[in-house]
C-alpha cells in the first residue's frame, strides 16, 4: 500500500507544480518598500533614468512651461523628472505627490543634492489618494507620466476629479497611458508592476467625465511607446 501511495503521489507532482505556478501568477507582484529596497529607487520607477527624465522635461518646455509656473508632478517617485524640473522652476514651484515616501527620500538624498533641495524648496505630499489640496497652492501644469499604466479606472477617475478642483482654470494636465485597440480586462487593484491598458476613447472619457477637455497627442517619443493626452479644464 505504501509503495502504491508513493507512486500515486509522484504522478500528481506535475499537476501540483502546475497548480502552484497558476496560483503564483495570480498573486500580487512584490511592490512597495520591500521592492524598492530590493531593486533600487531608479529601477523601481522603471529605469531609463536619464532618457525618460529628460524627455519629460523637454516635452513640457515645448508645451510652454516657464520657471514662474507651478508644476505638480503626480507620482513623482524618486525624482526622475523632478531632478530636471526643480532646478528650472522658481523656488517652491515644484509640487511632487507620491505614495511611497522612501522614493521621495531617495530622490532628495541620492539624486537632487541637499544644496538644490534647500535652495529650491520643492514641496512634497505623501498620499495614495491624490490629495492635491494639501499643497495649498494651485498648479498651472500637471504631469502624470506612467501612472495610469498601473491604475484601474476608479483611481484614475479620483485623480482627475481631485486635480480639477485644485488646478487653475487655464491650467493643463498631461497624462501618459498604454494604448490598446480594444477594451481589455485590467487588474482590479493598483499594481506598480502590473499592466493596465486603455483605448484612446477610455482615456479621454476619464477626463471628460470629470470636468476636463481631452486633446489626444499620441506619440511623444517615449522609448517604450506610451501615448500622451493633454487635458484642459472644461
Amino acid at each position: 500500500m505504501a509503495v502504491n501511495d508513493f507512486k500515486n503521489g509522484m504522478k500528481q507532482l506535475p499537476m501540483m507544480k502546475w497548480l502552484i505556478d497558476e496560483i503564483r501568477k495570480k498573486l500580487p507582484k512584490q511592490q512597495g518598500l520591500k521592492r524598492i529596497q530590493k531593486v533600487g529607487h531608479r529601477s523601481y520607477v522603471g529605469g531609463l533614468w536619464d532618457e525618460i527624465g529628460k524627455l519629460q522635461f523637454d516635452f513640457l518646455l515645448k508645451e510652454g512651461l516657464q520657471p514662474y509656473h507651478y508644476l505638480v508632478d503626480i507620482a513623482c517617485g524618486s525624482l526622475r523628472a523632478g531632478l530636471h524640473f526643480i532646478p528650472y522652476l522658481e523656488t517652491g514651484h515644484y509640487l511632487g505627490i507620491e505614495k511611497e515616501e522612501s522614493l521621495i527620500q531617495a530622490g532628495i538624498e541620492k539624486e537632487l543634492s541637499k544644496e538644490v533641495y534647500e535652495l529650491k524648496k520643492p514641496c512634497f505630499v505623501v498620499s495614495s489618494a491624490f490629495e492635491f489640496d494639501k499643497f495649498k497652492l494651485q498648479p498651472d501644469y500637471a504631469l502624470a507620466q506612467s501612472l495610469f499604466t498601473h491604475l484601474p479606472p476608479s483611481y484614475i477617475h479620483l485623480c482627475f476629479k481631485n486635480l480639477r478642483g485644485c488646478i487653475h482654470d487655464d491650467g493643463v494636465f498631461y497624462a501618459t497611458f498604454w494604448e490598446v485597440e480594444t477594451e481589455r480586462a485590467n487588474p482590479s487593484k493598483p499594481n506598480d508592476r502590473g499592466f493596465f491598458g486603455y483605448t484612446q476613447q477610455q482615456m479621454e472619457s476619464f477626463g471628460s467625465r470629470n470636468g476636463w477637455k481631452p486633446e489626444y497627442i499620441g506619440d511623444w517619443h517615449h522609448p517604450r511607446g506610451q501615448k500622451m493626452v493633454r487635458f484642459r479644464p472644461a
